[in-house]
């Protein structure tokens, strides 16, 4: 690809400014979420599902591995307060993803999140993503997070 077209490929917007600016505050949880079901919660582990909806696949027709890291960034953050450690969330530091397989429009799917470590600093959790129909695992993530002092107030 020669460099102009990589820069088109780069610049080229849905719309203007104006229009992507008027998007409300953290619209891209809702588009991510939109379809996420909660299954099971208990201290440390999170299981949800859902149905790979169209509008989260890539230009090959499969879940868009961006989707799916940012899924493990809201799943794996919603974990670490049923350990008991308040509200916040913290700061992610690191999340990585190993794509595995593909998933499709429309194929029911799990996301398991494990809290693995939980301290007064760090946070690390573990994202497992499977095709519910044959259990087969096609993603796993890792997501490491700074958590805030707490006020000694």
């Amino acid at each position: 690809m020669e460099l102009e077209a990589v820069k088109r490929y780069l610049e080229k917007g849905v719309g203007t400014s104006s229009e992507v600016d008027a998007l409300p505050p953290r619209f891209l949880e809702p588009l991510i979420m939109n379809s996420l079901k909660v299954d099971l919660i208990e201290p440390g582990r999170i299981l949800c599902s859902m149905k790979i909806p169209q509008r989260l696949l890539n230009a090959d027709n499969t879940l868009e591995g961006g989707a799916a890291a940012a899924l493990v960034d809201v799943v794996g953050s919603a974990v670490i307060p049923t350990v008991g450690c308040g509200p916040n969330t913290g700061v992610s530091v690191e999340i990585n993803v190993s794509y595995l397989d593909a998933a499709y429009v429309d194929e029911e799917i799990e996301i398991e999140a494990r809290a693995l470590r939980v301290g007064k600093v760090v946070a690390v959790i573990s994202v497992e993503f499977k095709k519910k129909k044959t259990g087969k695992i096609f993603a796993q993530g890792r997501h490491t997070k700074f958590l805030p002092a707490s006020s000694k107030l």
